[in-house]
């Protein structure tokens, strides 16, 4: 949106009347224009490219499932890893029992 927006200005200043009566001013409102345009190309490249890299990801996860798995088991260890390390964390708060030893050392 920025670079369609530098466009827009480019484009409104190529229309000014004092551009036809400076034509110093002209030949730099006519670069700007032409950078401007440039980049919005160049940005509209780069939103392709990445729209299609994120296709392409989407295409190999479903060739390899088992990645996905991989990664889904991973997710889900982590989370216990959590779990367990909160429930640590609890217990060594405790006053040291004979029962709070007991679990914190399992």
């Amino acid at each position: 949106a920025m670079s369609k927006s530098a466009v827009k200005i480019s484009s409104d200043l190529l229309s000014n009347p004092l551009c036809e009566q400076e034509p110093s001013f002209l030949e730099m409102v006519t670069a700007f224009d032409t950078a401007m345009k440039r980049m919005d190309s160049f940005n509209q490249e780069k939103v392709n490219w990445g729209l299609a890299e994120e296709g392409e990801t989407r295409a190999f996860s479903s060739v390899f499932p088992s990645l996905n798995m991989a990664v889904k088991r991973r997710e889900q260890t982590l989370q216990d890893y959590k779990r367990l390390q909160s429930k640590v964390e609890k217990y060594e708060e405790k006053e040291r029992t004979g029962p709070v030893l007991a679990k914190l050392h399992q």
